[in-house]
């Protein structure tokens, strides 16, 4: 246990000691935010009028702020947990390169400790940036317009916690199989240009045709996003339920924005979509922990 601790901090440490790495990560989420409300605010507030009874219904402009602030605080997080991931778990490759994990390997330290401290210590790394993430974009929205309960908060922080476990084990599979900084850059710029967009972040799926929302129905960082839809986004809905907007009008609200999540048509309950993302997380665990099995057999052979 020692052992695993001491790896862990190591781990850690290097991640924020390298201040260029730690820097980059630290100021994407606000790089993002700031692009996001640039450039996708008003076409948030836009949809959100063209979509609301607004005609006869006098819908205050601090609820639709706080709409068009929950669906950036969700996109942001959404794509933020994962993105990150993979930065600060780079330092596993970094080891094979400069060839400080062979050190390792030949000291009396198992290859399951040090698997599992590069896990661990990438998910610290990830969640306390992430964290900071949450902080600027709680500022952001109790600056246009605050609807979020206490508990809306706290299953927020859950939404990340199992987000960051997810992108952790994600890069963790895939980080395995990689040797060389190029290899780094061109996974990192891959995942960071296309997640957005199959995770539902960037343009809602419901925005998408019925084959290929059929098909990012099964991927668990799309449930991800929708959690953090509901909780991001429940509160001004309820504002908007309050002031008197029919149901459909709100039903659609929701399916436009994938606080409805279809699977072939059936609507994905909520407890479903927990369900979905832990069982993905300890599948992903398990096949990280099978890999490196399943390596060390056959360094063995």
């Amino acid at each position: 246990m020692k052992t695993f601790e001491s790896l862990v901090k190591r781990n850690s440490k290097l991640f924020f000691r390298d201040k260029g790495l730690f820097f980059v990560s630290l100021i994407t989420p606000l790089i993002l935010l700031v692009l996001y409300v640039t450039f996708l605010g008003n076409l948030y507030q836009t949809s959100f009028e063209a979509g609301l009874p607004m005609d006869y219904i006098d819908i205050p402009d601090e609820v639709i702020d706080g709409l068009v602030g929950g669906q950036l605080f969700s996109s942001l997080l959404s794509v933020c947990c994962i993105t990150i991931a993979f930065c600060s778990n780079m330092l596993m490759v970094q080891d094979k390169i400069t060839g400080a994990k062979n050190d390792f390997l030949i000291t009396p330290v198992k290859k399951s400790t040090l698997a599992l401290s590069y896990y661990v210590s990438t998910f610290i790394s990830t969640f306390a940036i992430c964290i900071f993430a949450f902080v600027c974009c709680v500022i952001y929205v109790a600056c246009v317009g605050w609807f979020l309960s206490v508990g809306d908060v706290f299953l927020i922080l859950l939404d990340i916690f199992l987000l960051v476990m997810f992108g952790t084990a994600l890069s963790s599979i895939i980080n395995h199989f990689l040797s060389s900084q190029g290899q780094i850059s061109a996974v990192g710029s891959i995942v960071s240009s296309c997640y957005g967009f199959i995770c539902g972040a960037y343009m809602p799926i419901s925005n998408f045709s019925e084959g290929l929302r059929n098909v990012v129905s099964f991927l668990p960082g799309t449930y991800g996003t929708s959690l953090l839809r509901n909780h991001t986004m429940g509160g001004a809905i309820k504002e908007l339920e309050s002031l008197g907007v029919p149901e459909s009008a709100i039903a659609s609200l929701k399916d436009a924005v994938d606080c409805n999540i279809y699977c072939f048509d059936k609507c994905v309950s909520t407890g479903a979509m927990y369900g979905i993302l832990i069982g993905s997380i300890v599948l992903l665990v398990g096949v990280y922990v099978l890999i490196n099995m399943l390596h060390k057999k056959r360094k063995a052979k």
